[in-house]
């Protein structure tokens, strides 16, 4: 089956079997591997890519369902040779140690700041809170890192953050 995608910016077209994760696609078909397999069953989010501007685990989409979709990885998140404010926060807040899930925590991040509304550590329910280190460790709970960086990871998005 024919698909195309929007793969940081630019039209990819590959022809696939239905059965493919998009994770698949973009590691063995276009090359792209900064998105890695942690567990293959969403559990670790070292797969973490954005579609259309909104983070998931790209091992449990198939990309036949993401057809037409804007995908954003961590090789388009910087803009040429600038950083994204959020790899270069990574680097200056010493974020990542073995460096095998920064990938996925660097796009769940990216789509974190553009998430909207509370979470399960809001008080009130009816406020956009501001995103504080219990917010950020919250929302990027699905995002696991077996060398223990998350003190310098949430130091990184709360640099970054609004």
């Amino acid at each position: 089956m024919e698909i195309t995608l929007q793969v940081n910016g630019v039209p990819r077209t590959a022809d696939v079997d239905p059965r493919i994760s998009l994770l698949d696609l973009l590691r063995e078909r276009l090359g792209l591997i900064g998105a890695k397999k942690g567990c293959d069953h969403g559990q670790c989010g070292a797969c973490t890519v954005l579609i259309d501007g909104r983070r998931a685990n790209a091992c449990l989409a198939l990309a036949v369902a993401v057809a037409g979709s804007a995908i954003t990885t961590v090789e388009g998140l910087a803009h040429g040779d600038e950083l994204h404010p959020l790899q270069a926060a990574f680097i200056e807040h010493d974020a990542f140690q073995c460096g095998y899930c920064t990938p996925g925590q660097l796009c769940s991040a990216a789509g974190m700041l553009g998430e909207p509304g509370p979470s399960a550590v809001t008080g009130d329910l009816a406020a956009d809170p501001g995103l504080t280190p219990e917010e950020i460790r919250e929302r990027m709970s699905g995002n696991l890192c077996r060398c223990g960086a998350y003190v310098n990871i949430v130091t990184a998005i709360a640099q970054v953050a609004p």
